[in-house]
């Protein structure tokens, strides 16, 4: 009876934490440039003195769905969506190098290029400093180039080039703070070929009719098994009282 109890126990609470991968995928359905999180389950026996006669249910993140999103037209000038593999180049909050396909760029008060979420985006020696401007264009190549404040049409300054990544996908991990960095903790080489479309954002790879079916199946499954553990506890319930009457 315990083993049933205790199967049924683990399997409930590892596919609350299917659902809760699930739910975060969800929620970032519109969220620009979102790689999904994928999950698996899988069976564990349990190791102890004796004989491993026990098993359990595990959910694994078996990594990130790196599928590419749809390129959405915004017209926007600082607006951009990588055009096949690669990655920008962002400060993460902990001050490390970190990836994203997040495109939705914009230029702070104090002149910093950063993305929608405030994180600043890497040139060739750093976050990237925009001087005050008239126009911007961001080229194919990442190079920012204005018309600074008070110039003719004619003129036109190169501030810096985002500094673009094309790594080994099998080299990259998502951490915590949703950015995908190198396992090995270094940092990746620029990359010439990785091309940006200008005045477009790549929108989350993360399909919203799929994650909503596999929310219903895994709160089927949750239910089963939380009826599993009623049925474990009748039957005991059940043993006791024939064991009284005997």
């Amino acid at each position: 009876m315990d083993r049933l109890l205790y199967v049924a126990m683990t399997g409930a609470s590892q596919t609350m934490l299917a659902q809760a991968a699930n739910s975060h995928n969800l929620a970032n359905v519109s969220t620009t440039g979102f790689r999904a999180d994928l999950e698996a389950f899988r069976s564990l026996p349990v190791y102890g003195p004796g004989y491993p006669g026990r098993v359990y249910a595990m959910t694994e993140g078996k990594g990130v769905d790196f599928s590419p999103g749809s390129i959405i037209t915004t017209g926007r000038d600082l607006d951009v969506a990588v055009n096949g593999s690669g990655w920008i180049a962002v400060q993460a909050p902990d001050g490390t190098e970190a990836y994203t396909r997040a495109g939705d760029l914009r230029v702070t008060s104090g002149g910093m290029l950063v993305t929608g979420a405030g994180h600043p985006v890497l040139g060739n020696g750093g976050p990237i400093a925009v001087p005050p401007y008239e126009t911007l264009e961001i080229g194919a190549d990442g190079t920012i180039s204005i018309r600074p404040l008070g110039q003719g049409a004619e003129t036109l300054a190169v501030v810096d080039r985002i500094k673009l990544v094309d790594p080994p996908l099998q080299d990259l991990e998502k951490g915590q703070d949703g950015f995908l960095r190198l396992k090995d903790g270094v940092t990746a080489f620029p990359e010439a070929h990785v091309q940006l479309v200008s005045g477009a954002l790549e929108s989350s790879n993360v399909n919203a009719v799929d994650a909503m079916v596999r929310m219903i199946e895994l709160a089927r499954q949750f239910e089963l098994q939380v009826k599993t553990m009623k049925t474990a506890e009748e039957n005991d319930a059940v043993s006791a009282r024939v064991m009284q009457l005997g």
